[in-house]
């Protein structure tokens, strides 16, 4: 029977550094991404490039273009970190689909008992990660905000004692920015989570080819929740420095 664990489990520690089977697969993904980045600036100095450099450079464009449709001028500030939360985001949910993660199990004694994990798990599917993602989506949002209308003009947003009904709005204004937190953490880990869970029943109650028509679901479904992430932090900045 498949066994399903709602948080990642511990491959082995380095000293007081639990070293999870989520983290594991989030390194790869980093490194793959790490050397991608330094093959995209290396083509970018050449007269004659590469059709991936281009390729990637389509991506980018795509982006920027997108992205600009919702922030306009403040483009060449917000994009580094939109779109690196959209890519981080968008291979990392498809990493946890690749063949392996998940179905790879390895035992590890705990006490005198042996369990049995995954060597590898979706970053996503990891409620840590996600509010980590949802914590630095929203500590910029005030960080902007603060830089572009000053301390003062910001938290008159929410501290507004011109009358009864500006000093109400304000408090809710206040709670609704760390609800924002966890609604991104919980909205991204929810879908990924879920996904991995019916990728897992069905491939272990049919396992010939059942599961194919749930893995393109999965492809589509980790691609809307990178976009939804992205632009809902991208309209959030535009909020956050507007003076109205």
């Amino acid at each position: 029977m498949p066994e399903i664990s709602i948080k990642s489990e511990t491959l082995f520690s380095i000293g007081s550094f639990a070293v999870k089977n989520s983290l594991l697969l989030s390194l790869l993904v980093f490194f793959i991404l790490l050397v991608t980045g330094f093959f995209y600036y290396k083509e970018s100095n050449k007269e004659a490039k590469s059709g991936l450099f281009y390729i990637i450079h389509m991506i980018l464009r795509s982006l920027y273009d997108l992205f600009y449709s919702i922030v306009h001028e403040k483009i060449d500030v917000f994009f580094p970190l939109l779109s690196a939360l959209f890519i981080w985001i968008l291979v990392q949910n498809w990493s946890g689909l690749l063949p392996g993660v998940g179905s790879v199990w390895v035992g590890i004694h705990s006490g005198t008992e042996l369990k049995h994990i995954p060597l590898l798990r979706g970053n996503n599917a990891d409620l840590s990660a996600t509010l980590a993602l949802a914590l630095i989506s929203m500590t910029m949002v005030q960080v902007y905000g603060i830089r572009f209308l000053g301390l003062g003009a910001y938290l008159h947003k929410f501290i507004n004692v011109n009358s009864p009904i500006d000093f109400f709005v304000g408090i809710l204004d206040i709670v609704s920015e760390f609800s924002k937190i966890l609604s991104f953490a919980f909205r991204l880990f929810g879908n990924i989570f879920a996904g991995e869970v019916l990728m897992t029943i069905v491939a272990f109650l049919i396992p010939v080819l059942a599961s194919f028509p749930f893995l393109i679901l999965e492809i589509f479904v980790g691609f809307v929740q990178a976009l939804v992430f992205s632009m809902l932090t991208s309209v959030l900045f535009n909020m956050a420095v507007s003076k109205h």
